[in-house]
């Protein structure tokens, strides 16, 4: 179960920054106090997501010093957008198996104050040195992502591929460019209206359709069909941390019955590995095999979600996202929420740890609706590597289940 979470920001001109692993430990701090405090202090293990604005070999270990945590174990990800909630799916195993009883989950970017420290005048950024010694239990699969087919013609990153995997599925939809462009730019606007209202988004404005479809002074066109406002924005300051923990311990610490969310139930998979070699652009199976096999490990059906947080990094995502799971979302007729944070696009994307601020925000959520269901999603690479959790303030009547990642993948 989660016990207490924590988001973080920080806005202020580049010597003034802080680094990342200085918001996880603030993030952290917040998570505590959410949990009622003294639960921190009992932190076992310390699951840190990659962090890319300024390198450490072993976040964990470098957060559980910069708090005084007494942690006997660290665990880190690999590179992808998956990594928070493989971590959570991964650790609440080892909770229920015994090996640990409370861990501490999440990361932070300081991407903003990095690309304001290189502009002129320069800033130098006297951030410490964490040390070079890696952490010796790292998830998540760390092959290369593209074949050499794919970097010959320079599908080198995700603001590559993305945008060919949005062109597939308006050819699969029947669409022309203006008709697909108007039905992404509504789909995102849906993404802003949420962020507008989520205190901890980046931005904080609504758009209409027509202010993100089309291009504009303040909305370039970055690759075709994408405008800069239906992009990721990684260029953020943000941090979060989640405190996973076992009912015993949360009775221990005096955390509320009002604070707990329970996973139900968590799976992970990947597509095709490489993007050339799909059968389609135009499709996930493994969105679906998660969600789905999520929800079926729950006793559940995606008719009894009351929320989503799809991870959003490009249209494209979200849609392949809806097909395979299996919703028609608002421009079909359903009115349930995709997002509770308002997506990577305003919400803000911190590089992998933007699902640590979905789930986050999934719990607020829950918390506010109890009994409900919620849907948490995230992928890395190409819409690639993916893993989703179930999650409800009411308890899981068989406990928590990790669907077996070799059954999801097959």
């Amino acid at each position: 179960m989660i016990a207490g979470v924590g988001q973080v920001e920080q806005r202020v001109d580049a010597h003034l920054a802080r680094p990342p692993i200085a918001l996880f430990a603030d993030a952290a701090r917040r998570a505590d106090d959410d949990a009622g405090g003294g639960l921190l202090a009992r932190t076992d293990v310390v699951a840190g997501v990659h962090i890319v604005s300024w390198p450490v070999a072993d976040p964990g270990a470098a957060v559980a010093r910069e708090l005084g945590l007494d942690a006997r174990h660290t665990v880190a990800s690999t590179v992808g957008g998956n990594s928070p909630q493989l971590l959570v799916n991964e650790m609440a195993a080892r909770i229920v198996k015994g090996d640990c009883d409370v861990v501490l989950v999440g990361a932070a970017e300081s991407m903003h104050a990095r690309w304001r420290a290189r502009r002129e005048p320069r800033v130098h950024l006297d951030w410490p040195d964490y040390g070079s010694v890696p952490c010796s239990d790292v998830l998540g699969d760390d092959r290369a992502p593209n074949n050499p087919v794919e970097l010959a013609h320079g599908a080198l990153a995700p603001l590559h591929v993305y945008p060919l995997l949005e062109t597939a599925l308006r050819a699969a939809a029947e669409r022309d460019v203006d008709d697909h462009q108007r039905h992404i730019g509504a789909l995102w606007s849906h993404f802003a209206s949420v962020a507008a209202a989520n205190p901890h988004a980046w931005s904080r404005q609504a758009y209409s359709p027509e202010e993100i479809a089309w291009p504009g002074p303040d909305n370039r066109m970055v690759v075709a069909p994408y405008t800069k406002r239906m992009c990721a924005n990684i260029d953020v300051d943000q941090g979060a941390a989640l405190l996973l923990c076992s009912y015993e311990a949360a009775r221990a610490a005096g955390v509320p019955d009002d604070r707990l969310v329970f996973l139900h139930a968590g799976a992970d998979a990947h597509d095709h590995w490489f993007v050339t070699e799909r059968p389609s652009l135009a499709r996930s199976i493994a969105i679906g095999a998660c969600v789905n096999g999520a929800l079926g490990a729950s006793g559940l059906t995606v008719d009894d979600v009351a929320r989503f947080d799809l991870y959003s990094c490009f249209p494209s995502a979200v849609q392949l996202a809806m097909a395979s799971i299996g919703i028609a979302g608002p421009a079909g007729g359903d009115s349930r929420p995709l997002t509770v944070t308002g997506g990577l696009a305003f919400a803000g994307g911190p590089v992998n740890n933007y699902a640590t601020h979905g789930i986050a925000a999934m719990v607020e959520a829950l918390r506010a609706d109890p009994g409900s269901v919620g849907v948490t999603t995230a992928l890395g690479w190409y819409a690639t590597k993916h893993s989703a959790g179930v999650w409800s303030t009411d308890p899981p009547s068989d406990g928590y289940r990790r669907v077996d990642p070799a059954v999801t993948q097959a």
